[in-house]
């Protein structure tokens, strides 16, 4: 038998990697998991780490499986923007928080020399119409609650989480991890935990005298379930996001609501206008809604022309001064 003594083949020949070049190779995959090994250090909310994981889901159902960090292009990125918006016909907010994802991705790619080109910086989110946070008016509020059943469990939790959204302006994320033992019917206040908050920070929510009594009710109704969840379902378990989206929405169909979205966030959008028109100041308004950014708050308070009009004809300097 002839023994080998010399390598048939040698580091740079054709078909055959170097050391240096197979560490080189990382798939999608590779990249996603040492990107989200970095993201759990900074103490994110499970359900944005959760959030984290869909997207990638989302756009590697897009891409396939043969990217890498050697063949992964910005074509690639603006190709799935244009298939998100035309194909799956998803709305720009939900493309952009997909985009923000990925850019955020290949930003550290990018940092820590996976990727070569900087492309994260030539795939934006796309622009969206300023003016698309909707509100209900008193009378459409009055006719969602004109339609619930307040004999039956459900339908009076459903009336008492109406008027919780509305008067503590809460995202519905931060509703449903809400505990019994928040609840301080003292100071008049619902304390926020930070592991339930989006921004990861502990608050206070003030509610009003008529959300204390309801509150107060409804806590007695539920006093004989062992979960110290504030929201149950009807077996004593605590209720999820998309049992109250669900709810909402049917009672908007049966009350005729049919020119808006009847969502947690549409409440939230229509108790921090209110609170605005009826003397609240913005700054307070940002503490109560948690955002850390003025410009976001900005954005919840968009005014009708009437609105405005109304607002000028009770605060109008020339009416201070002169009367009306």
């Amino acid at each position: 038998m002839q023994k080998k003594t010399v390598r048939k083949y040698k580091r740079g020949d054709v078909g055959i990697k170097s050391v240096e070049e197979f560490l080189d190779e990382l798939t999608l995959d590779d990249m996603f998991s040492k990107f989200m090994a970095y993201k759990k250090t900074e103490g994110l909310a499970p359900r944005t780490i959760n959030e984290y994981y869909q997207h990638f889901v989302n756009i590697k159902e897009f891409l396939g499986n043969e990217k890498t960090n050697k063949n992964i292009t910005l074509e690639d990125f603006q190709e799935y923007i244009g298939y998100m918006l035309n194909e799956k016909e998803l709305a720009p907010m939900t493309v952009n928080i997909r985009v923000r994802t990925m850019r955020a991705f290949i930003r550290y790619c990018y940092k820590k020399g996976f990727v070569n080109e900087p492309i994260h910086e030539d795939f934006k989110p796309i622009k969206t119409p300023e003016d698309t946070l909707e509100s209900f008016t008193p009378d459409e509020i009055k006719r969602l609650l004109s339609v619930i059943d307040e004999k039956l469990y459900t339908g009076f939790r459903d009336k008492v989480i109406i008027f919780v959204l509305l008067d503590t302006l809460v995202r519905i994320s931060e509703l449903v991890e809400m505990k019994r033992s928040n609840v301080d019917f003292k100071e008049g206040v619902i304390k926020l935990e930070s592991m339930g908050t989006k921004s990861r920070k502990a608050r206070e929510v003030p509610i009003s005298t008529k959300t204390v009594k309801l509150l107060k009710e409804y806590m007695k109704e539920t006093e004989d379930f062992y979960d110290d969840h504030l929201f149950l379902t009807y077996d004593g378990h605590q209720i999820n996001q998309a049992t109250v989206r669900i709810n909402l929405r049917d009672y908007g169909r049966k009350a005729g609501i049919s020119n808006k979205r009847v969502s947690p966030h549409t409440f939230r959008h229509t108790g921090a206008l209110f609170y605005v028109m009826n003397g609240g100041d913005p700054f307070s308004l940002q503490k109560i809604l948690g955002h850390s950014d003025m410009s976001m708050t900005r954005r919840y308070i968009q005014m009708t022309d009437t609105d405005v009009k109304r607002q000028h004809n009770s605060f109008s300097p020339i009416n201070n001064i002169f009367g009306k």
